[in-house]
């Protein structure tokens, strides 16, 4: 085990931020309309009483950001925490499908599914974790099968009071960081330098941001507002749910 040095988590944090940035910016710009607009629940938006082109585009639009930047960032947190556990313990990115760090410590084998936040995942995507921790055990056995190893869902954020679940242990936030770098105060050290640069990245977002939403607002408003400016509801639907729709 090697000492944590935060100078080089901060250099990898201030190098590497950029990434994610330009993914959101890449996601933003090829989002269409049409798209969104099929996935959405149209009966929604009249439920909420939404009268205006504007609204049902900023929902529509910042729901997609919402989603889409979780899962984004939720990849670039991960790659942090691979970085952090191989300068300490010499973790790997695995190369068994669905196992996303292993490292040794103390004699035992840990083989990682990093998640985002504590509450990821419903009854059949828990059963699926734990298959794949099974045939990652039985994979790692065939080459020594006195291998020492333990599954662990490691989860970037939240808590878990109770993290032994049986077939593999549950560590979440702090928990989690500590366990893959062995340094308590990891979970709010990294919080600093990821504020480095936001503000400038942030401006372009919002540029692009502004002008998708002026863009999407005015070809909705051709495509369904009657000529008075009412939403044309009937055509929405049509479009989002009909049996000839494309």
């Amino acid at each position: 085990m090697n000492k944590l040095n935060m100078d080089d988590v901060q250099k990898y944090v201030e190098e590497h931020i950029a990434e994610f940035h330009e993914k959101r910016l890449k996601s933003l710009d090829k989002l269409k309309l049409h798209n969104v607009l099929k996935r959405k629940n149209p009966y929604l938006f009249k439920a909420k009483n939404t009268e205006t082109s504007e609204q049902i585009v900023r929902g529509i639009v910042d729901a997609h950001i919402s989603s889409n930047e979780e899962t984004i960032f939720g990849d670039w947190l991960e790659n942090l925490a691979i970085f952090v556990n191989k300068k300490v313990y010499g973790g790997r990115k695995s190369g068994i499908p669905n196992i996303d760090l292993e490292f040794d410590k103390d004699g035992i084998r840990y083989i990682v599914s990093i998640k985002s936040g504590a509450n990821w995942g419903n009854s059949s995507q828990l059963k699926k974790l734990i298959d794949d921790f099974k045939k990652a055990k039985k994979t790692l056995r065939t080459s020594n099968s006195q291998l020492q190893i333990e599954a662990v869902n490691g989860c970037c954020y939240g808590i878990d009071n109770q993290p032994d679940k049986g077939e593999y242990f549950k560590y979440c936030g702090q928990a989690f960081w500590t366990f893959i770098s062995g340094k308590e105060s990891l979970y709010l050290e990294i919080i600093e330098p990821l504020g480095k640069q936001a503000r400038k990245q942030n401006d372009n977002f919002r540029q692009s941001y502004s002008q998708m939403i002026n863009l999407f607002t005015k070809q909705f408003s051709i495509e369904f507002c009657k000529k008075n400016g009412e939403i044309d509801w009937e055509n929405l639907l049509k479009f989002n749910s009909g049996a000839g729709s494309k």
